[in-house]
Formats: C-alpha cells, sequence, structure tokens
C-alpha cells in the first residue's frame, strides 16, 4: 500500500500568517533631527512628536493591531541633558494626563513598561498609575509606553527572579523565564517599525523582538502620520516569516 508522505515537520510548526499584527512595536526616533532641520531646539521636536503618537495609536486600533507598545524613553536616555531630560519629563506627563479620557473611551488598556528610577518625578510615577488603573478593565487594544526601559535591564531582573523563586537549572526553559519578565502576558513583537531610517534595536524589549520583522521608514517620528503606519502594516504583509523553518511551496513541496 502506497504511503502518503507526511508534511515536513518544519513547515507544519510555522505559525499560521497573520493579515494584520497582533503586537506592533515602534522606536519614535527622529525628534530632535526634525528640530534641528527647522533651526529649532531639540524640545520642539519632542513637542511636535505628541500629534504622531495619538495619530499611530488611533491607527493602529483602527486596523485591528491588539498590541502597540511604543518606546518613549530608555535607561540611556538618562545621559541627555538635564535640561532637556526635565522637558521631556514635564512634556509626558502633561500628554498622559491630557490624553487619558481618549484613551479610555477608546476601550484601550494602558500599561507602563520600566519606571523603575527613583528621579522619575514622584507625581510623573502618579499618574503613570492612575492612567493603568482607569484603564485596566478596558479590552481593546493594549497600549505598553515603554519609559526608563530597558531590554536587558529586563533579562536580568527576570534571571533574579527566578533564582529568588528557587526555579532550579534544569526547570528554566523559554517558557518559565518569559514568566518572570515584566508583564508575562506581552506576546512576543510581531513587526518593529523604528522611524528615521535609523537600523539599531537600541536595547528595546529585546526578549520579545527576537522574531519580529523590521520596517525603517525613513520619515521623521514627527512627520510620521496614519498612512505611513498603514504601509509599514502593508509591508509587514508581504513578508514571508519562515520563524527558522521552510514554508511549503503549493504542491506540498519545502522550498530549499
Amino acid at each position: 500500500m502506497p504511503v502518503t508522505p507526511a508534511a515536513p515537520a518544519a513547515a507544519s510548526a510555522v505559525p499560521a500568517p497573520r493579515a494584520v499584527p497582533r503586537h506592533v512595536a515602534c522606536v519614535m526616533d527622529g525628534n530632535g533631527r526634525w528640530a534641528a532641520q527647522r533651526e529649532l531646539p531639540r524640545t520642539s521636536g519632542h513637542r511636535a512628536a505628541e500629534t504622531t503618537v495619538i495619530d499611530v495609536i488611533e491607527a493602529a486600533r483602527s486596523a485591528g493591531v491588539e498590541w502597540l507598545s511604543l518606546y518613549a524613553f530608555s535607561t540611556e536616555n538618562w545621559r541627555r541633558p538635564a535640561t532637556e531630560v526635565d522637558y521631556l519629563m514635564r512634556l509626558v506627563r502633561r500628554v498622559v494626563r491630557k490624553h487619558a479620557p481618549l484613551l479610555h473611551a477608546r476601550g484601550i488598556r494602558c500599561r507602563f513598561l520600566g519606571v523603575a528610577d527613583p528621579r522619575i518625578p514622584a507625581a510623573l510615577a502618579r499618574d503613570f498609575t492612575d492612567l493603568t488603573t482607569l484603564t485596566e478593565g478596558n479590552r481593546g487594544m493594549t497600549l505598553t509606553v515603554a519609559f526608563d526601559h530597558g531590554g536587558r535591564q529586563d533579562i536580568v531582573a527576570a534571571a533574579r527572579s527566578l533564582i529568588r523563586s528557587g526555579v532550579t537549572a534544569e526547570a528554566v526553559d523559554e517558557r518559565a523565564f518569559a514568566a518572570h519578565l515584566p508583564f508575562p502576558d506581552t506576546p512576543d513583537v510581531d513587526l518593529v517599525i523604528r522611524t528615521s531610517g535609523e537600523q539599531r534595536i537600541s536595547n528595546f524589549m529585546l526578549w520579545q523582538v527576537a522574531y519580529a520583522e523590521w520596517v525603517f521608514p525613513p520619515v521623521l517620528w514627527p512627520d510620521f502620520r496614519a498612512p505611513h503606519f498603514l504601509e509599514c502594516l502593508h509591508t509587514y504583509r508581504r513578508r514571508e516569516r519562515r520563524f527558522g523553518g521552510v514554508q511549503p511551496e503549493p504542491n506540498g513541496e519545502p522550498r530549499s
């Protein structure tokens, strides 16, 4: 009796493609260059970025993205001039307080990744907590704002948590490790968008972006709008995601 060949194991392990990425992360790059091109102070670039943030949030929600993560302030950004850091803290507080009602009305759940450094003003930390509490029951898109965030820092914290929990070395696998990361329910990132054309990871969600697709639009963040975001989603749809495996040809034979 003839035996029908089994489907290749590698191909069967590949997740089914999604028309819309479940989790999109944005590295919001180019504020300073945007200001410099206009002979304005860097703070003007940060201020202009507010419109983009709201536009991208609305575009992602309307497109069906379930998780959106925005890289707002890294652990390395503390090295910037004190006047710029102080301005950013005041700006972020104003933006959070201004847009909290809109985010809640849209059913968006808001979370803040990081926020551990004691240099963060207490009033801003309270605003983060208040927005998280206000929106924690929402079941729409989850918005994660990475603020005072570093991917290596998160990995070190997870390792420390595993040790404190008494997990044996033999019991540590990827699933166990991921369970000790901040917000362990966060799915892996499907698509990372870094504006301004720069092509760096910059210590952003290092564990979660392991198999992400990357898009590097040349547009500076303050000029980035919903059509640019949707074009990035279109680029994602054209990608062939194999996760290290091999996609089968239409006749069932694996590609070499």
